[in-house]
């Protein structure tokens, strides 16, 4: 059985604002908006969303970051990935390599700002 991935990156470009903001399940603290969960969704991610609310409680340098960018790069070759986030000035707080992702697209980027995951069109 195989499954067609439908995520592009002009998908994500449609979003705009939200509409509707959800809480994480597990962090009840971080919330996420329509785009993010729009990515969660259609790309089977809702994994980057909890490593991302995961890092806000057992990381402390991320904890006193303001404005946080998140990037997933994907390796094409062999699908492992690195997760990385910085400070919005290329200053790097936190990095993990993936081994295997089967996530659709090649990289994507969001933004943590007042304890919110979103996408930068949301911004």
């Amino acid at each position: 059985m195989t499954t067609t991935k439908t995520l592009t990156a002009s998908d994500l470009r449609q979003f705009t604002g939200s509409e509707n903001w959800y809480r994480h399940g597990l962090v009840r603290s971080v919330l996420y908006t329509d785009g993010a969960k729009y990515l969660a969704e259609h790309g089977e991610a809702y994994w980057l969303l909890d490593q991302i609310a995961f890092a806000q409680r057992h990381d402390t340098r991320l904890a006193a970051e303001e404005f946080q960018l998140w990037k997933l790069i994907v390796e094409q070759e062999d699908d492992s990935a690195v997760l990385t986030c910085d400070d919005g000035n290329g200053r790097i707080l936190w990095r993990e390599d993936i081994p295997f992702t089967d996530f659709p697209l090649p990289e994507v980027t969001l933004y943590f700002c007042n304890n919110t995951i979103l996408l930068p069109s949301e911004y």
